[in-house]
């Protein structure tokens, strides 16, 4: 009989580890699973409590406390999860197999917190797999006050390593998990820094995905001002939205002193660092930070700051810190192509101020400038002749002559209609000049609507028509132009096509204007399209949509 009872038994346990071997394979939740390890545990050895400790990264403490055998109102009332101190923190410490006749009583141990049910038998296994340890089953009050086996320390050992495995899985897939996740955002941020010239708008994204990727609750941008002090340019995180735009010290901040040395910086507690400005660690209500220099070419241009991270424990890693920094290499990249750019509009405004200088230089010279010369010579003819009513006249008539000339430099510059009454009655009368001064005859047809176009839009539009008047008139000889304006709820289009000899093709379209058309069109995300054969007149079709 009690043989039977014995085999029984094995084959029960038997039965017992092959299901946690099966949940090991099928079980995607690390927690369910161990939950299932610690309760086959206690049923397999009788005892009324169980529970699985899971030691953190560093083996210092516990991560993970998983209990069987305590209702939740005993969780409850007990507080606190433990530390890993005492009997566990000995577990923790020497990595072997512990059987106590009665806890209580071991000179180790620290005691039980209050509400905490007694508990006398008591028997520990290490979680361990290729000499790392991972943690603890712990075992008490084996059913019948007898003291837990040899037999039960081996079967629990069995159970043990089933959780190594499991939690060694875990931690494989939430660090590959980490890398894709952290791939992703590092590539999404690479295709922002190709497409978006938005500084803010990169820094933002920059500062959210690190924040995201590192369970940060804050992180800061900082760029030095023209005055000296940085300015936090980009937050995400709580107090963003304090922290936006706050001065920070470029004399005696902690940023100044990581971006004076070079090198990044990772502090534990912000209130034992002197170089820390109390005000700002105030502010930031952090109790651990990263501070990571934005060194572009030798050259200093910012910090990133990252606050606390989320959970029980602030401290960032030193993984943290790597990723914080090569976060920190995107928002260099970002600041460089952002003065880049600046750099290169500048020139080209500057540039093309100084086209339309020259071309107005050579205008006021050769145009207004000889009729004043000859207006000059009327005067003095008048002097000199008997028939002064007629030398009054052809002096006049240079006075009107010059006038219209000022008038059409004033509107070439800057169309008063534009500004007051908007785009089509801006190009009314330039069509309405161009005819007066025997130019070409220029049919407008407009469907805008009611409603008035972007100020940027209309000045562009604008522009690109009055460009191609002019090309029509003094390279293309043209006898008529057709000016069509047409308009979607996505975009505005319009459509320049007259009947000159084209465009040469040994001359190329750049020489005409077209560079300057399309590169007002490049700064609204606009199109331009020049169809043009020798012979057979040319069409300009531009197209900006309406953000």
């Amino acid at each position: 009989m009690a043989a039977h009872m014995g085999t029984a038994n094995e084959v029960k346990r038997l039965r017992a580890l092959v299901d946690v071997g099966v949940a090991l394979s099928s079980e995607l939740s690390l927690d369910a699973l161990l939950q299932r390890l610690v309760e086959a545990a206690a049923e397999l050895t009788g005892a009324r409590y169980a529970a699985l400790g899971v030691i953190d990264r560093a083996g210092l403490s516990l991560e993970r406390f998983i209990t069987t055998g305590l209702s939740a109102e005993e969780h409850e009332a007990i507080g606190d999860l433990p530390l890993g101190r005492g009997i566990l923190g000995v577990l923790i410490s020497e990595a072997q197999p512990l059987l106590l006749a009665d806890l209580s009583t071991d000179k180790r141990s620290v005691g039980f917190p209050a509400n905490h049910p007694p508990m006398h038998t008591f028997l520990g296994v290490p979680i361990m797999l290729r000499g790392i340890a991972y943690g603890n089953l712990y075992l008490t009050e084996k059913a019948g006050g007898a003291a837990f086996t040899e037999e039960d320390e081996e079967l629990v050992s069995l159970l043990a390593a089933q959780a190594a495995v499991a939690i060694e899985n875990a931690r494989l897939y939430e660090s590959a998990t980490r890398w894709l996740r952290q791939m992703e955002s590092l590539n999404e941020v690479g295709n922002a820094l190709l497409s978006e010239l938005d500084l803010p708008r990169l820094l933002a994204l920059i500062a959210r995905r690190l924040r995201e990727l590192a369970h940060a609750r804050l992180v800061t941008i900082a760029l030095p001002q023209p005055g000296g002090d940085f300015r936090i340019e980009a937050a995400d995180g709580d107090q963003a939205e304090e922290m936006l735009g706050a001065a920070v010290s470029a004399t005696s901040s902690k940023s100044a002193r990581v971006l004076e040395r070079g090198h990044s910086e990772r502090v534990d507690s912000m209130v034992d660092d002197y170089e820390v400005e109390p005000d700002i660690a105030r502010r930031m209500g952090g109790t651990a930070a990263l501070f990571v220099p934005l060194i572009l070419r030798g050259r200093g241009i910012g910090v990133m700051t990252v606050v606390d991270r989320l959970g029980a424990d602030p401290r960032f890693s030193e993984d943290d810190l790597r990723l914080t920094e090569a976060f920190a290499d995107r928002a260099v990249a970002a600041v460089d192509l952002s003065g880049r750019v600046a750099r290169d509009s500048l020139r080209r405004v500057v540039a093309g101020q100084e086209l339309e200088r020259a071309r107005l230089a050579r205008e006021l010279h050769d145009e207004t400038g000889q009729a004043l010369t000859s207006i000059l010579l009327g005067l003095r003819a008048i002097q000199e002749t008997d028939d002064v009513d007629v030398a009054v006249e052809e002096v006049r008539a240079l006075v009107v002559s010059t006038l219209q000339d000022v008038r059409r430099l004033a509107v070439e510059l800057r169309p008063s209609a534009l500004d007051d009454y908007g785009l089509v009655p801006a190009l009314e009368r330039l069509t309405a000049t161009v005819t007066e001064q025997g130019g070409p005859v220029v049919d407008l047809e407009a469907q805008l609507g009611d409603e008035r176009l972007p100020g940027e839009i209309e000045t562009a539009l604008y522009r690109i028509v009055q460009e191609a008047i002019t090309n029509a008139i003094k390279h293309a000889e043209a006898g008529s132009v057709s000016v069509v304006l047409t308009r979607t709820p996505a975009a505005v289009k319009v459509v320049i096509e007259d009947d000159g000899r084209g465009i040469d093709p040994a001359v190329g379209g750049d020489g005409l204007g077209l560079m300057g058309m399309r590169e007002r069109l490049a700064l609204l995300d606009g199109r331009l399209r020049v169809e043009s054969n020798p012979g057979a007149g040319t069409t300009i079709v531009a197209e900006v949509p309406l953000r």
